[in-house]
């Protein structure tokens, strides 16, 4: 893409994504999130200068449904949601997938729950009730294998997925096989460990795997 085309779509951009929901007023619907993943968004944001920020912006719109009491809950990230909120970055841009605001509160996360729009599992991989989701994003806990996770992806040992919440699926995987002490201690080992378990068969059902079949091809 040319300097000059880029500026043209980021003016298109400018003007078809509205900018303007107050991060601190959006709700989560998942339990946790990796908080060193987290201080990774906030480091780019930091570093970014005020062109910088607005593509970051645009790049990561926010898929959120209405729910009861016209509350705006985002489906997606979550990650860059917190690192925004602990940066008092103001206003966020959202795209809206539904208006759900006619249902009652235990309709209303049955229907996310059904609809692949809820993550009720806690640090634990322990799936728990929906109301204990939080409320704010500043209360979403910490999982270290999300983080782990992320470490991985960049390191291209796993593919980005559309699957909602595949990466609470490699986490929970890499949970029950790397030592909680390696990943809190020394994240490079658990990655270089990560790494090798993600090329194995007990990982060929998860989405995004990259492992080579038995035939190498």
């Amino acid at each position: 893409m040319s300097w000059e085309h880029g500026q043209e779509e980021d003016k298109r951009m400018a003007n078809s994504v509205p900018i303007g929901i107050q991060v601190e007023e959006l709700r989560p619907t998942q339990m946790t999130v990796g908080l060193r993943e987290v201080e990774q968004k906030r480091r780019h944001w930091r570093e970014a200068d005020e062109k910088g920020r607005s593509r970051l912006l645009r790049r990561h719109v926010l898929p959120a449904v209405i729910g009861p009491k016209d509350r705006t809950y985002i489906v997606d990230h979550h990650h860059f949601a917190r690192a925004l909120l602990e940066e008092k970055a103001g206003g966020v841009a959202v795209y809206i997938l539904a208006d759900l605001s006619s249902l009652a509160r235990r309709e209303f996360w049955t229907f996310l729950d059904n609809s692949a729009w809820c993550h009720a599992y806690d640090a634990k991989g322990h799936r728990c009730k929906l109301e204990a989701i939080p409320k704010h994003l500043s209360d979403l806990a910490d999982d270290p294998y999300r983080s782990l996770v992320g470490d991985l992806i960049r390191a291209g040992g796993v593919a980005k997925s559309g699957k909602p919440f595949a990466e609470f699926l490699w986490a929970d995987f890499l949970r029950h096989r790397v030592d909680r002490e390696l990943v809190d201690d020394d994240p490079a080992k658990a990655l270089a460990t990560a790494l090798a378990l993600a090329k194995g068969d007990a990982a060929a059902s998860l989405p995004g795997w990259c492992g080579q079949n038995r035939a190498g091809l």
